[in-house]
């Protein structure tokens, strides 16, 4: 509306100095008193030209308000009403946020913790600690191979803080994933396996898992691109020996060695990179879009070295396995091995 403005006067009044009124004849500013008409001469008609002068804008407002639906018509209607009212904000572009956590991090957090656990595995040389997905009520869990891999003994801490014992049921090193079963756990919440084939770079998704052992950790972050090449040690057990002092699994990406040595039997495959923070633990764990459904697993982060020998955080490069391996991996899992 680049045609009608108002100007104030000392008195904190405003006055319309670009349109007349309408009904009253070109320029009659401000209205002629009332009286009433000489007897027997009837009023003029309003003139039509006169009434061709209502401002355009006022009608452009009128016409808002009458269609305005939802929050984003809403505002557009109170920035042109409203905005130069004495006292009123001026009004910030956008839609308006739900009152709903659909959606959000925390939304999504709150929806799929439940879904995620935390595994300690240990056998005669040590212990490793890391993530598991549910799948089934009655106690699935997918997890990465590396995590269990040559583990006596395999226990399983739910997000209420119950453990259970549970049983390798089949593993599949050249995809580095496992399934485990806990004993005698009933009614427990099995995550929704989302679609990785519909993931674009961009996307908003939140990690949970259990880095250095605090379990039920999130954290959020992008898709930073696709189908890249990872490569980790494939036989079971391999690279135990050769991880950091923090215990991140080796893993080789553009032709680097991260983490380690992966040794000579390797696998690689086609990963989801992610700049949501990993930590060692979030092994297993999951990937998840705002629709709260899973899809990737957690598998290998680059950790940094300083000149001291000592290790760094997360530094935004982390990679998972896209959840379309995991269902078609699923069942020769079950079965004992791998698809």
């Amino acid at each position: 509306m680049t045609d009608h403005h108002r100007s104030g006067g000392d008195d904190g009044t405003h006055h319309t100095s670009s349109y007349p009124y309408a009904g009253f004849g070109d320029g009659a500013y401000p209205p002629p008193p009332p009286h009433a008409p000489t007897a027997g001469v009837a009023a003029p008609a309003p003139a039509h030209r006169a009434r061709a002068k209502r401002p355009v804008a006022l009608i452009a407002v009128v016409a808002i308000v009458a269609a305005a639906v939802g929050g984003g018509a809403a505002t557009a209607v109170e920035r042109f009403t409203a905005g130069n009212a004495p006292g009123a904000s001026n009004g910030v572009d956008g839609t308006t946020v739900s009152q709903s956590s659909k959606g959000t991090v925390a939304g999504v957090a709150q929806a799929v913790s439940p879904s995620i656990v935390e595994i300690n595995a240990s056998s005669g040389s040590g212990e490793s600690t890391g993530s598991g997905v549910i799948v089934t009520a009655d106690g699935e869990i997918v997890t990465n191979n590396h995590v269990i891999a040559g583990a006596d003994t395999v226990k399983v801490r739910l997000s209420d803080g119950r453990t259970y014992t549970a049983d390798v049921v089949g593993t599949d090193p050249a995809k580095d994933l496992a399934l485990v079963e806990v004993r005698g756990a009933k009614g427990l919440k099995a995550a929704a396996l989302g679609d990785s084939g519909s993931v674009k770079v961009g996307d908003q998704v939140v990690a949970i898992g259990s880095p250095e052992g605090l379990t039920g950790t999130v954290t959020s972050g992008i898709v930073s691109a696709l189908d890249r090449d990872v490569t980790v040690a494939k036989e079971d057990g391999q690279g135990r020996g050769r991880q950091d002092p923090r215990g991140n699994w080796p893993f080789e990406f553009g032709g680097q060695e991260f983490n380690g040595d992966t040794g000579d039997s390797r696998t690689t495959y086609k990963a989801i990179q992610t700049d949501a923070s990993l930590n060692p633990g979030n092994s297993g764990g999951a990937l998840i879009n705002m629709n709260g459904e899973i899809i990737g697993i957690n598998s290998a982060m680059y950790s940094p070295s300083s000149a001291n020998g000592s290790t760094a955080g997360s530094v935004g490069l982390g990679f998972a396995i896209p959840v379309d391996t995991v269902k078609a991996d699923l069942d020769g899992l079950r079965s004992g091995g791998g698809a």
